[in-house]
């Protein structure tokens, strides 16, 4: 597995630039699929800075046009707060419907889903989830988003985006069951909702209070690749955050999904120690790293040890 990185000067060629780069990597697997599912970041619907930016999605599906060709492909969204028509139209994304012929799709009123069950405050696995059925059994998932500070998981990134956003409804609320459960929560849930390709386009992104409440980051720089939990951890290194302080990349690494440390993971492109920045953490970040007093009984509950 490889992660392509590089410079980004604005959010469409930033994102065309790491495609092109592990186009070998992905068209083949993108041609088997009839229908390609893009999952964008909506968490707020008039919070721009919160959002993926429309034009990084553009250069992803042209990308698909001109080396896959022509497919179905659904713009999947739930947001937590408002609603995906909302979204469509403050961040223009209502135009790619006719220029590219797409589907958009709302998660949280998809009417087939599959219940699974999440672990509580109290860790006793007794809370129920929605899980939309239209993202579990897509042919290929892509999510793409910006790079977040979060007020609870240090990091929202790929993973997170894919599944937070696959769950629906209020149901989403019950993801958060404390620091040590919602990193558990999201681990166990990327094990039937990881992406066949993650793309982080980081040409500007949030520091501070995110995932809404956080201040602009220009960074310029992308990231993609078809290991998520790789990506996601090189992201949060280039950040300026350890990986394994991030606990739903901790329990993915333990079991199995991918590799963390930022000096084993195989990066093409730029030279990942010359992007490294300093984002600026959420103001809860120090109480956020609680969940690492209490990993190995986490572990113990997903079976790792």
């Amino acid at each position: 597995m490889v992660v392509a990185l590089s410079r980004s000067d604005n959010h469409y060629d930033g994102v065309l630039r790491i495609l092109n780069l592990l186009a070998d990597r992905i068209v083949d697997d993108m041609k088997k699929a009839k229908a390609i599912l893009i999952k964008p970041n909506f968490v707020s619907t008039h919070v721009s800075l919160s959002a993926t930016p429309v034009d990084s999605v553009k250069a992803l599906i042209d990308f698909i046009y001109k080396y896959v060709g022509r497919r179905h492909i659904i713009i999947a969204e739930g947001p937590a707060l408002g609603s995906i028509d909302t979204a469509l139209r403050n961040y223009g994304y209502i135009d790619l419907k006719d220029e590219y012929d797409v589907e958009f799709f709302d998660i949280n009123e998809d009417p087939e889903y599959e219940v699974f069950k999440v672990y509580s405050r109290s860790l006793r696995g007794d809370v129920k989830v929605r899980v939309s059925k239209t993202v579990l059994e897509a042919d290929y998932r892509i999510s793409i988003c910006r790079p977040k500070t979060h007020d609870t998981v240090v990091v929202t990134l790929s993973v997170k985006n894919m599944v937070m956003g696959a769950i629906m409804g209020t149901d989403k609320s019950k993801m958060h069951q404390g620091y040590l459960a919602i990193n558990m929560n999201i681990a166990e849930m990327a094990r039937y909702l990881m992406p066949e390709l993650a793309i982080i386009d980081g040409y500007v992104g949030m520091e501070g209070n995110g995932p809404v409440g956080g201040s602009p980051v220009r960074w310029g720089v992308a990231l993609t690749g078809t290991n998520p939990v790789e990506v996601d951890a090189l992201t949060a290194w280039l950040m300026g955050f350890e990986p394994e302080d991030v606990g739903y990349l901790f329990f993915l690494n333990k079991m199995g999904y991918g590799e963390i440390n930022p000096k084993n993971i195989n990066v093409i492109g730029e030279d990942s120690a010359n992007l490294r920045i300093k984002f600026a953490p959420h103001r809860t970040y120090r109480s956020q790293l609680s969940w690492r007093d209490r990993k190995e009984e986490g572990l113990r509950i997903l079976g790792l040890i």
